[in-house]
């Protein structure tokens, strides 16, 4: 780990950065700190993705942010582990607004990993998040989450990510708790030959909405996109993919691929597919794929002969379900995903 951050309710309790950053001159602290100490940086690149009119949310956080990490990465820098943030809701009625910055110059790349969770009550709080990310020319930018919310938290959360040149975003979203997630983390691939991911799973459990899903928009040539969208529904829980893919006449030569794939585990549960697929030029193509599907008889069955309970079976097919986006996590979260799954189903 080459950094950690703890954001408490609403101000960031705990920073830490090694030495091996101070030497590379990477800046890693809360956009409070930043905004004091590197206010041109933070000026040049603040609110230039997403506006306090993008929308109510977004202008919300605008008003009242507090807390959320800055990120600045310098022009030819590799990290070799990654940067990680903790957020914590504590009390009843919270609203927590951090407000994330990272800038990877260009050719650079970072790995950055936030995790999210908050006791239960019975009343509910609000996480409105903004995260802002700049991809430079030739640079890679990972942004992995597992937020694992109680379910009296409102999850309503503004991601989005502006990709230069040759740039690469990715990310890697994970939605376990929250009574209401809505969230689409978003790529704008400006630069020609950039590229951006978005590999999502959610859990929707009784009395939880998953709305969440993924937002790539093609700018310049030869661009490329990818979705992968894994929901699983129980319990009378509500998965939704809600996501949007625009080419642009711009963006000539470009691919987009959307995969989604949901899993209801009930005959009380909920999945729906809301996709918008633009294509505005004629040398570019969008593959769109979905799945609707209940857990095979046969598997059980197969399993089940080999000596494995129903229970422990059906727990194996949905971790092998998920097992996409476990493989885009380090080993120590995905250990710690496959507990948080095996917990609520």
């Amino acid at each position: 780990m080459d950094g950690l951050g703890v954001q408490y309710e609403s101000e960031m309790i705990y920073h830490n950065m090694i030495n091996e950053l101070e030497k590379k001159k990477v800046i890693f602290t809360s956009i409070d700190d930043a905004i004091k100490r590197y206010p041109d940086l933070v000026k040049k690149y603040f609110g230039k993705i997403v506006s306090n009119n993008d929308n109510k949310f977004a202008a919300l956080n605008s008003c009242v942010f507090s807390g959320g990490s800055f990120i600045y990465i310098p022009p030819f820098t590799t990290l070799d582990r990654p940067l990680q943030s903790y957020f914590r809701i504590n009390s009843k009625y919270m609203g927590q607004f951090e407000r994330s910055l990272i800038i990877v110059d260009h050719d650079s790349n970072l790995h950055y990993i936030e995790g999210c969770t908050a006791p239960e009550y019975s009343e509910s709080s609000l996480h409105a998040a903004v995260v802002e990310i700049y991809v430079g020319k030739n640079s890679t930018c990972r942004y992995s989450t597992v937020q694992n919310w109680s379910n009296n938290v409102y999850n309503l959360v503004t991601k989005r990510a502006l990709v230069e040149e040759n740039g690469k975003m990715e990310w890697i979203d994970g939605n376990i708790g929250s009574g209401i997630t809505m969230k689409y983390p978003a790529c704008i691939l400006k630069g020609n030959n950039s590229s951006g991911t978005c590999i999502t799973i959610s859990v929707a459990s009784h009395n939880q909405i998953q709305d969440t899903g993924a937002r790539m928009i093609h700018i310049g040539k030869n661009t490329t996109s990818r979705i992968i969208s894994n929901s699983i529904a129980k319990n009378g829980g509500n998965a939704t993919y809600r996501g949007k893919v625009e080419i642009k006449k711009s963006a000539t030569n470009s691919e987009s691929f959307v995969k989604c794939d949901s899993l209801i585990l009930d005959n009380i549960s909920k999945s729906d597919t809301y996709p918008i697929n633009i294509n505005q030029n004629d040398s570019s193509n969008i593959i769109h794929e979905a799945t609707v599907s209940k857990i095979s008889e046969e598997n059980l069955m197969y399993l089940m002969t080999r000596g494995i309970t129903k229970e422990k079976a059906t727990e194996l097919i949905i971790l092998g379900f998920i097992d996409k986006f476990k493989q885009e996590l380090p080993l120590e979260y995905a250990v710690e995903l496959n507990q948080l799954i095996k917990r609520v189903l």
